[in-house]
């Protein structure tokens, strides 16, 4: 039986995030992932001095981008539509000085980032991949997309309680890598990567990261879901940018920013708590002739959706969700909702993303959590309150959050691709 959709237009779409995840095992590649699919986008230099603005343009810093669309007639003081997404997703990052070992093994000192399912790390093959970074301060992108490393779980004979008593594992002693065997010496693994990316010295410095070789892939039966490393978030990263391409935008601006480290929390240079959305938006207003308060005139009446993924009640664990708010995947987005602001939306944005969905034909949904069981938190309420523009916290429902390998269904990421697109439109 073939899984039908209510947009035929699914299939396509399905095998372009396909190709924009499995080119997107780190922050930077995401970035990468974006600029490639920006349809006659002009990139600008933060350095330099903005003597114009292209009607299509974007500014990269590390991995994040923000990238914008103006419409054909505009003020100082037009406001912003923005859509808001991350790069980053919970893995193993390499630490500066990772060669280790024991007993004829060779290790990979490695560093946890973000709340990972530290069980879904192991026995898998990992791949490395991210940036490299030489004296003189210049980078390099590295994607090693062969399984270079694995974290061998301990057999069940040698620990006999496990499936009784659960797993439980040390981050520091039970989530070390092997990537070979023998006897490790020092500078061995920076002398190894340089060689994969063609450096003829090795580098000085990187942010590497660790990720699951296995690439995303469309599984059941009925081919209705999506099982993949990084839905959290690059699903919305491209949901983002495919709606930002298709835009129309009349009466305001539209824009996309796609910030990095919401995992950890959001407080960098390139981070949602950072200044570079708010420097962006600055220099669009003052380089466009703005005026010293046409800049809070465009913010008081911009508009920002969040896409970060929501949770899909899970069938085994019914008892974990609030009764009332049964996200399920191929339903459309889940507006998020929390009292106690850990999700930005508000009665007045939930009201303006049901109508962007009901104009896109889209179905939507509600995630609320238990009283007794606290949600997690995105770049929404960062975003906000730094800006102070209105928001909504949405996102495609999915199972298995924060693990090596997740789970949606494949109708929701078209379904929030045309609700972004309708909102900028």
């Amino acid at each position: 039986m073939t899984h039908v959709t209510s947009r035929p237009e699914s299939a396509a779409e399905i095998a372009d995030l396909i190709s924009f995840l499995d080119a997107s095992p780190s922050p930077w590649h995401a970035v990468q992932s974006t600029v490639a699919r920006l349809d006659g986008f002009t990139q600008l230099d933060e350095t330099a001095a903005w003597n114009g603005i292209p009607s299509h343009g974007y500014v990269i810093r590390g991995g994040a981008i923000v990238a914008w669309k103006l419409p054909s007639e505009s003020s100082a003081a037009t406001p912003f539509r923005i859509a808001g997404a991350h790069t980053d997703s919970p893995c193993l990052r390499v630490k500066p000085q990772p060669d280790t070992g024991s007993a004829g093994w060779k290790q990979l000192g490695v560093e946890v980032y973000g709340g990972i399912l530290n069980n879904t790390w192991l026995d898998r093959d990992l791949g490395v991949a991210g940036r490299l970074v030489a004296r003189d301060g210049s980078t390099t992108l590295v994607d090693v997309r062969r399984p270079v490393a694995r974290v061998p779980q301990l057999a069940v004979h040698l620990d006999r309680n496990v499936n009784e008593g659960g797993l439980l594992l040390d981050r520091q002693q039970h989530l070390t890598p092997v990537w070979g065997v023998g006897t490790t010496s020092p500078g061995e693994f920076s002398r190894w990567i340089g060689g994969e990316a063609g450096l003829d010295t090795p580098p000085t410095w990187w942010e590497l990261c660790l990720y699951d070789t296995q690439g995303a892939a469309v599984i059941g039966a009925d081919q209705s879901l999506l099982a993949s490393g990084r839905l959290d978030n690059q699903l919305s990263c491209w949901a983002a940018v495919r709606a930002l391409n298709a835009a129309q935008p009349i009466d305001h601006i539209a824009m996309i920013v796609l910030n990095d480290h919401e995992e950890v929390g959001s407080s960098s240079a390139t981070g949602a708590a950072g200044p570079l959305l708010e420097s962006v938006l600055g220099r669009l207003v003052s380089t466009r002739g703005g005026a010293n308060d046409d800049l809070p005139r465009a913010l008081a009446g911009s508009l920002c959706i969040s896409a970060d993924n929501a949770h899909a009640v899970h069938p085994n664990y019914l008892e974990r969700h609030e009764p009332g708010h049964h996200p399920v995947v191929n339903g459309g987005p889940a507006l998020k909702i929390n009292a106690n602001q850990r999700y930005a939306t508000s009665a007045e944005t939930a009201a303006a993303f049901q109508v962007a969905c009901e104009d896109a034909g889209v179905p939507w949904q509600v995630f609320v959590s238990r009283n007794n069981m606290p949600c997690g938190s995105t770049i929404g309420p960062i975003t906000s309150t730094r800006l102070g523009i209105a928001t909504a916290d949405v996102g495609v429902p999915q199972l298995s959050m924060h693990s090596s390998r997740e789970l949606c269904g494949v109708d929701d990421p078209g379904h929030l691709a045309a609700a972004l697109t309708s909102f900028f439109s």
